[in-house]
């Protein structure tokens, strides 16, 4: 090979091998027409939506977050955390969860299948038409006469209830729930009770449809979920749409 021609390919050999090292480190350089695009930059990290909210009671140590893109939308991610000396951290990875078919709602009343907006507590006993999965809160198997009274106008409304007969109205049979209610949470909305403003809104198992006002999350999650809270955290939940979570 003449020499002027060994030097080229030398130079060319060398060049190659730089221009790895730079790709490799992430910089973008243009050396003897090689040219090597800078490394995109990591994705950002989600924010930490916990240490945003600023309405918990002092107490709360465990927070559950639902937020959807927009009041319309039935699918809803759920988030949850623990507050710890260091502050909020992530109990579990980001779930998919569903909503209500009319998606949320600021103003719910009884009978609309939306998901009501705003920060509630979790009822003192955890529900299953299944065996107790390992919860730290009471436990009430379902049996045959076990409702939730739907009824506005009943004393009992928006309450367990265990009767011969339907309370009245859109009462649910919550032992015939056999997928939804396999295990479930009542979530505290409209407690102490206003005629009307809505009832049964709950934390169950999912389907592949959006519920009638609930949340839900597939079977596993939820499990999860149910077994994680402890009412010693005085957990709390929060449903909104993400440009509403500031508010709370």
């Amino acid at each position: 090979m003449p020499a002027a021609t060994a030097k080229s390919a030398r130079l060319r050999g060398a060049i190659a091998v730089v221009c790895a090292a730079v790709a490799l480190s992430g910089s973008a350089v243009a050396l003897g027409g090689c040219a090597t695009p800078m490394r995109p930059a990591a994705a950002a990290q989600p924010a930490n939506l916990a240490s945003g909210l600023t309405t918990l009671p002092a107490s709360t140590t465990q927070v559950v977050i639902v937020h959807a893109a927009s009041a319309a939308s039935t699918h809803a991610t759920l988030e949850t955390y623990t507050k710890t000396s260091s502050g909020w951290t992530a109990a579990f990875p980001a779930m998919a969860a569903r909503v209500g078919k009319d998606g949320l709602s600021n103003h719910h009343v009884e009978g609309v299948p939306a998901t009501p907006e705003g920060m509630f507590a979790f009822g003192p006993t955890i529900y299953g038409i299944n065996a107790n999965p390992g919860v730290k809160y009471p436990y009430h198997r379902l049996v045959s006469g076990d409702w939730w009274d739907e009824y506005p106008p009943s004393p009992e409304y928006n309450r367990f209830l265990h009767a011969s007969t339907s309370p009245g109205g859109g009462s649910e049979a919550l032992w015939k729930e056999t997928n939804a209610y396999q295990y479930f949470a009542f979530i505290m909305y409209n407690v102490p009770a206003v005629r009307s403003r809505g009832s049964g809104v709950f934390l169950h198992v999912a389907s592949s449809s959006p519920t009638a006002g609930c949340v839900s999350l597939p079977k596993a999650d939820l499990i999860d979920v149910l077994t994680w809270l402890n009412p010693a955290a005085h957990p709390r939940i929060v449903i909104a749409t993400d440009a509403n979570l500031s508010s709370y």
